[in-house]
């Protein structure tokens, strides 16, 4: 038995939501990936720091799922 001044504890917790990645569903194709790794030796033989580059890449990514090509998605990056 409890006293007084116990409070009575959950049994089980509710379980702590997981997020999943924002990728809308949308996975790149084996054609995608194999140009924007090209895409990506060229940028960095341009002289990319290592910091430009993941981020390019996470910019490039996330505009290829979208469904823009190499050519466009590029284009628009580096408009911003």
């Amino acid at each position: 038995m409890m006293s007084d001044n116990e409070t009575p504890q959950e049994a089980n917790p509710p379980p702590a939501e997981t997020k999943k990645p924002r990728t809308n569903g949308k996975k790149m194709t084996d054609k995608q990936k194999a140009d924007l790794s090209k895409h990506m030796v060229k940028m960095k033989a341009g002289g990319m720091t290592l910091t430009e580059q993941r981020s390019h890449r996470m910019k490039m990514m996330g505009r290829m799922r979208k469904g823009e090509t190499l050519n466009k998605a590029h284009k628009n990056v580096m408009k911003d």
